[in-house]
Order: C-alpha cells, then structure tokens, then sequence
C-alpha cells in the first residue's frame, strides 16, 4: 500500500523539507528521511538558521575554534551555514543524479539584508555558489524589484536560483521573465542550460494570514485566497511554460522553473493541518513543508490532483475580495516589504545571538586571544593543516633522518577511517571470550600501548579491566591477587615487542598460567603489536591464542584508535563502530580544506604551542570525575611530542586545587576543562575571573572521547610544528633505557645494585635538604615527583598531600609519575625539555620481593635500576634532582608533614 507521500511524488510534485539543523545531520535522521523518500530537497533561510543556532548547542563545538581565532558573528553564521548546506547537498547527490537533476537540491539564501541591493545580492549569489561548491546547491534570492536583475544574472552565470519571497501573480511574471531572459543570455553567451535549474518560491499560507482578519465573521472566503492566488499562479505557470519562447529554449535543454509552495504550515489552527499540500497538488511543482506539516501529511494527508480544479471559481473569489475593497496587489505589496523585514529581523536575532555566544567563547580565553589569532595567522600562512595531510615531514623538522621518522609515522590521521576494517573480527572474538565466561581482561603493557585502554576503561566504567604497566613488586603482586589465570585473559601489548617491563610482566603472569594450564598456557594470552616483533614470534611459540597486528605507521602515543586501543576496548563491549565514527566527525574538521580557523585540532593546537612560546607552558587539566583518567593520556601524548630541543609543554595532570586567586596559579598557566557534568563549573568561573584561560571541552557522551583523541593529536602535531619539534620521536629517552640496562648487568655479574645517590627520609638532616634543595627553584618552574612506588589509592592520596605541601612551599606547579610508568610519558620532556622541571625522585625498599622468572632478577632489582637510570640520565643532563629513599612505600605520607611543619 502506497503512502500519502508516494502518491503526492507520483502525482509529479516533490515535497522539499523547510528545515535544517545540525542535529539532523549529525543524528542521521535526515539521510534517514531520504532513504524513506519522505523529502525530495531541503530549503532554508535566516528564521530557520536562527532557531538551529541560536536555540540549540549543537554548533558550539564549530563555533568555539572561529571565536577563538577572531573571527565575526557574521563570518561565522557563513561558515557554519555553509557546512550544513555542504553537508545536505552530499545527502541528496545521489537523489539529483537519479533524477537527473530535477531533485535533491539544498537552498542557501543570500543575506536580507541585500534584498535591496542588485549588485551586491549577485556578487554574493557567486561568491556562495563557489564556496558550497555542490551542483545541486540552489541560491535564494528575493524577489524584490532588486533581486530580478540579479536573478537574470545569476542565470545566465550557471547558479541554480530558488527565487524566494514571491506573493503576487504580477512578480511572478516578473520572475517567470527574469529566469528566462538569463537562460537566453546564457545560450548568446556560447553556455550550456541544461544543467541550470531554478524554482519559484510562492508564498501561501501568509496570504490567508493577512487577509482573513480583514473579512466577515462566517465570510466563504475565509482560507480561500492563499489557495486561489497559487492555483492562479500555476494556471501562469501552464501557459507561460507551454510557450513558443520557452519552446526555443527546450531545443537548448532548458528545464522548467518548477513552482514552489512556500510557507505552507497551517497557521490558523481552525484550517485542516494538511490544508496547503492537500490542495495545490500538480505536477513539475514542488512544496516545501515544515517538520509538523510533514509528519501531518505523511499522517493523514490526501494525495489527489487538485491545483488545476476550480481555477474559474478562484478568479471570482479573487473578484469577490476587490468588491469588499480587499486590493491583493496592496496586499502582496505588504507582505513582500514585511517578508523582507521579517528575514532580515530573523538575521539580525540570529548575528546578536552568534555575537553573545562568540563572545562567551572568547571569554574562556581572553588572556590569549591575541596569542592565538597570531598562531592561527601562522599556521595558515605555512599551510599546516594541509601539509600534515600530505604527510610533509618538513612542516616540522629539516633533519633527514626525523624527516624519514615522520613519514612512516602519520597513518593515525585516518584511522577513524581505517580502523574500521578490523572492527568484525575484534567483536567475533570479544565475544568468544564472553561465551566461555572469561571474567576480566588484564592488558600488561607500557605508554602508548596501555594508557589509552585505561582510559577507556575508566570512563567507559568497565569493571573487569585493568593494566599493569609497573615493575614495582608491590603493585605486580596486587594485580596477580585479582587477576588469577583461572578468571582472566592477558593481553600482552608492546608495539616493538620488545619492551623490558612488558616482558617481566608477561614472564610472570605467564608463569603462574602454566602452574594452572601447564603447556596450554598460551590460551590465555593474546598479543597486541606490529607486524615482525619479537612479541608475534614469542606468541606464535607459546601458542597464544590470537595475535593482532596494528598498523605498523602509527607511533605508540598515537596508537588509541588502532588495535592498541580498540582489542581492549571492544573486550570491554564499548561499540567499536559508535566511537570510531565519534573520531571520524572530528577527523572531517581536522581535514585539509577545511579553514583554519574552524580546524578544532589546529585551533587548540595554536592554543598549545603559542601559549608555550608566549610563556604559558603549564597546560593544567582540570576534568569531572568521569573523565579523570583521561589527563594521563594527555599527558603522554603531549609532553613526549613536545618535550625536545630544549622545549616543550608541561601537562599537570591530577594537581590538588587551590583558590582560583592564590600564588599556586601563576601566569605560565593554560587550563583545559574537560566537562561531562558541571562539577568543577565554578571553579572554572573563577579561575577566569582570576585572569586565567579556561577553555572547556564538552563530552556529553563517553564515546565523544573518540573525537576528542582525534583532536588533541592534531592539535599536538600542529602545536609542535608551531614549536618546531619532530613530535613522533623520542630522542632522548634512550639514555635512561641505557643506564638501566647496565645496572642491570652490573647486577647479573656480581649480584649486586649500587644504591646510587639519595637522602632518606629517616636522615637527621633530612628536612633541611629537602627544604634547600626546594628552595633553588625559579619564577616558571614546576616540580616533578617522580615515585617508584605502588600506584595505589592509598599511596595516591599521600602522594596528592606531598604536591599540595611542594605548591605551597614554593608557589609552582607539580607533576606526579609512578615509576617506571612515567618513563614512557614525560620521560622525553624531563630530559629534552626545557630546563625548567626540578626533580624530586621517591624510592623505597619493597614490603616484599620476588623473582621475574627466567631472568635472573627480582622485579625489586629491576624497578631500582630503571629509577638509578632515570637519575643519572637528569644528573647528566645538569637537571636538579634529589632522590628520596623511604624505609616502605607507606614512609611517603611524612614528606608532606615534612614540609608543612
């Protein structure tokens, strides 16, 4: 049984939907009403663009990029018009190229407040049609007295032209001439027509609105002008169309200037709901309708060729409106001035909204706006964005041997695209694992192969994961207690297969599976690394029981989206498709052509790195506790790209909060909100209050974060080309690494560690070394502890105390690391930063230790080796550091005492 709405599209009128919103994009639900045929074309114009921006957040994400880089309330109305319109015109490309150009067409109007204005209404016709770039893009001009000379023109330059606002038969004619005198201009200018479409917008419902408060109660004519001054346009329509001038022009292949029912929704809630599509049914016609008329119809409408019925009694109903002294060429006359005023009232509501709401996102940034625009200017100019796409290593670094670095290191931008493929085989094989009633998930892994699981974990709320990226022996012992071979799966994730912590941790939990499995061991393993590791090779010898490869051009700290991330995600049950296309939405902002003022990855990108040249190197996470986790990932990601040549971007991540006003926040401070709930709104308030930028970033839903990981690489690639560092190598972490590894043969030779340089904590002196050595810091500094202890709750909150009591020692800010997870984060800035972090190592004897099978070595022995690598690689660096040895891990919570007293 056929719909109300097929019935209408067989009759041969197409039903175009009056509306356009974000939301309908984004949601799918338009492309949905395509599919279902429900809508044949999509018109706008200032009163809808106001309600979908001004009256809902969906465009604050595009509008907070273009604040911040300076950008007009008016610029900004364009651009994000012109995305919807673009967006729109992709939808409906292949309904115009089914109809071979009769539908599926989007309208753009040009601005109200240029009705009057001929010469400046066509330049800007040309100016939109070059910029939406889309053949099924139709400009809206009015049909004022000035618009018809630029309507002819616009013709006769190839822009298809929805002529709008057109009330009285006489205009019509008017417009009916215009659009063909531009085809034959065109024809004499040696141009093709049969592409050039155009359709006359004819207001209805508006007509009734006017002229029935002026009529009799109990009147027949009531509800009966709009209708008849249509049907009578039409009856212009047949005749004109069925012409010999337009005979001529059909030889050219020109097409009809279809009529259009504009203003269609029933305003008068006494008239049927349907009222204005019901009646005016005819064929090469087309009436665009509201959401509530749409729905009507589809309802309960009633598809039946009504436009050429009655057409005799229209003209007496016209007649019979004259006799009562009801003139409708008065009455046209006013509805076109006031269908002008009211668009260009719509705009101007629209541009004061866009204006506040411009205004309040440069607000968040006020202290760095000019900052910012400079290094939008400036990443424009080198065509940053552009260049990173094309995979140009020389945006970033002239060395050769970098240059060869980063061309095989920027597959990331288009994983949002290419992670796809794997997504069937990682869920056939979650569930498999959920089948045999595998209970938790542990993902042995270090940096980028592990930070990115936890965090999803984290935010997702997943119960059953976690990571072990710790040789600490009290934290390695805590996780085999909960993760038993007998309830768990292991995941084993090294990017280079090789990595040493990585490996004691596989050496021991795969240990404790063979007293349970014996040679099955294996089944309870997977692994997750590049193609050709040691790792693959160990995993096809233990029989492991899945192997997955990630994409080889893909750097560690850029790895969430690959299989690092998207194996334990889907482990998880987070719905791999939803959060890929979550990236995939932030990847088309962060594309090539778009501008770069409306990038969200370049823009913060600007934000980061021309902060950090202008002094505001300290970029401060402030997140609501859902998203808590996901600084530590920032973390990474920015200060192991940044952190070279001297430079580099400090991330304080997880720091006690202070009084918005207080000396803890100095002015080399940059704040990040990360927003799910509101909670830390008013602190937010008040910092910038205080004179400091607050940018927030909104993530409604857990699975915005796979958009904002897109972002923030982005944006830590483009700030690094800012900072002219090489941001996908890590130069000066080897040194640690090397150091460690021969305190380690040391021991292996003779048995035994050196113990290296240190104060502990039980020394007499001890306070006043520490009191002196925080003393020898400067005006931009910060301090980092770094603590070779477990990461636990417990410790956690002593650790937080010990940061609070350093702040108010010495008024700078504090990072905190548990070693050796720190080493594959902000490992590369201690060393090749700049030489402004003073470095407070913790070490302590463990409770208890024992052996990493196989190696010879307790995990005990191992993590003191990587903490005396770690010390003599700053020392050699001339950075300051003082080590703090405790008698227990639990000896931490007096260092704060310490300095408070």
């Amino acid at each position: 049984m056929t719909t109300p709405i097929q019935q209408l599209t067989q009759l041969g009128q197409s039903l175009w939907y009056d509306n356009i919103q974000r939301r309908l994009l984004d949601s799918g639900e338009l492309a949905a009403m395509i599919a279902r045929g429900d809508i044949r074309g999509v018109t706008s114009n200032p009163t809808i663009f106001h309600n979908a921006i001004s009256k809902t957040s969906d465009y604050d994400s595009a509008l907070v990029p273009l604040a911040l880089s300076g950008w007009d309330a008016e610029s900004i109305f364009w651009q994000l018009a012109v995305e919807d319109i673009r967006a729109a015109c992709d939808l409906f490309a292949p309904l115009y190229a089914e109809t071979y150009g009769v539908d599926g067409y989007v309208s753009l109007e040009v601005s109200p407040y240029l009705a009057n204005d001929t010469v400046k209404t066509l330049e800007q016709a040309k100016e939109l049609w070059a910029t939406v770039g889309r053949s099924n893009l139709m400009i809206k001009i009015p049909a004022t007295k000035a618009g018809l000379p630029a309507i002819r023109q616009a013709i006769a330059a190839g822009i298809n032209v929805n002529v709008t606002l057109i009330f009285s038969i006489e205009r019509y004619r008017e417009v009916i001439e215009a659009y063909m005198s531009g085809l034959e201009d065109r024809i004499l200018a040696g141009g093709d027509i049969e592409y050039v479409h155009s359709v006359a917008s004819f207001f209805v419902s508006r007509l009734d609105s006017k002229i029935d408060p002026q009529l009799p109660a109990g009147s027949p004519l009531l509800g009966k002008a709009a209708i008849a001054n249509a049907k009578l346009a039409y009856a212009v329509f047949q005749e004109t169309f069925n012409s010999e001038r337009f005979a001529k022009l059909q030889l050219s292949k020109g097409n009809f200037q279809r009529p259009l029912w504009a203003s269609t929704g029933t305003k008068n809630p006494a008239y049927p709901d349907t009222l204005y599509v019901d009646t005016l049914i005819g064929p090469a016609t087309v009436n665009t309708v509201p959401p509530q008329t749409l729905d009507a119809f589809r309802d309960h409408g009633t598809a039946a060729m009504t436009l050429t019925e009655g057409v005799d009694e229209c003209r007496a109903q016209v007649a019979e409106l004259e006799k009562l002294g009801i003139s409708l060429q008065k009455v046209t006359d006013e509805l076109e001035e006031e269908g002008v005023k009211s668009f260009a009232d719509a705009f101007t509501a629209l541009l004061d909204s866009l204006e506040a709401r411009r205004q309040s996102a440069a607000d968040q940034a006020t202290p760095i706006l000019a900052t910012v625009k400079e290094a939008v200017a400036t990443l424009e100019a080198k065509s940053a964005a552009q260049r990173m796409w094309q995979v140009d290593p020389t945006l970033w670094t002239d060395d050769p041997a970098g240059q060869a670095e980063i061309k095989i290191r920027l597959g990331w931008l288009k994983l949002p695209e290419s992670s796809r493929a794997a997504i069937a085989e990682i869920n056939a094989f979650a569930k498999t694992v959920r089948a045999e009633g595998i209970q938790n998930i542990l993902l042995i892994g270090m940096g980028g192969s592990s930070l990115g699981p936890e965090v999803f974990s984290l935010v997702f709320g997943a119960q059953n994961f976690a990571i072990l990226d710790s040789t600490d022996p009290g934290q390695v012992a805590a996780t085999a207690t909960r993760f038993t071979p007998e309830t768990t799966l292991y995941i084993v994730a090294s990017k280079s297969g090789g990595t040493a912590e990585v490996m004691a941790g596989f050496d021991y939990f795969y240990h404790l599976s063979t007293q349970k499995f014996g040679d099955a061991a294996g089944s309870r393993f997977i692994a997750v690394t590049d193609p050709g590791t040691s790792l693959e090779k160990l995993a096809q010898e233990r029989s492991f029981r899945k192997v997955f490869n990630a994409d080889p051009m893909v750097g560690g700290r850029y790895s969430a989206l690959t299989h690092f991330g998207l194996v334990p995600a889907g482990l998880m049950g987070i719905d791999l498709e939803k959060f890929l296309a979550s990236a995939e939405k932030m990847m088309k902002q962060c594309a090539a052509d778009v501008p770069a003022a409306r990038n969200p990855g370049l823009v913060l990108g600007t934000v980061m790195g021309g902060c950090a040249l202008a002094g505001r190197d300290k970029l401060t996470i402030l997140a609501d506790e859902q998203l808590a986790s996901v600084g530590s990932w920032l973390e990474q990601l920015i200060a192991e790209s940044s952190g070279k040549l001297g430079k580099g971007i400090v991330v304080v991540d997880g720091e006690p909060r202070y009084e918005a006003n207080s000396s803890a926040y100095g002015p080399d401070r940059l704040f990040a909100y990360l927003r799910s709930d509101g909670g830390l709104d008013a602190f937010a308030a008040s910092l910038r209050a205080a004179g400091h930028p607050v940018l927030t970033f909104d993530l409604a839903d857990p699975y915005d974060l796979g958009g904002e990981i897109f972002r923030w690489e982005v944006a830590t690639a483009l700030a690094c080309a800012l900072l002219e560092v090489n941001p996908f190598d890590q130069p000066d972490v080897q040194i640690a690494k090397d150091i460690a590894k021969a305190k380690i043969a040391e021991f292996r030779a003779n048995g035994k560690l050196s113990a290296g340089e240190f104060v502990s904590s039980e020394a007499p002196d001890f306070a006043s070394v520490l009191n002196n050595f925080l003393a020898n810091t400067r005006p931009g500094d910060y301090i980092a502890i770094n603590a070779y202890l477990p990461r636990n709750p417990e410790l956690d909150a002593l650790l937080q105390s010990l940061r609070a009591a350093v702040t108010k020692k010495t008024g700078l800010p504090t990072t905190l690391g548990f070693g050796p997870r720190f080493l594959h984060s902000t490992g590369q800035l201690h060393k090749g930063g700049a030489d402004n972090g003073v470095f407070l190592q913790i070490t302590a004897d463990p409770e208890a230790d024992f052996d990493i099978p196989g190696q010879g070595l307790t995990f005990g022995t191992l993590e003191r080796g990587q903490a005396l690598g770690d010390y003599e690689a700053l020392a050699s660096r001339g950075r300051r550091i003082l080590r703090i040895h405790l008698p227990k891990p639990g000896a931490v919570g007096a260092l704060a005492e310490t300095l408070n007293t």
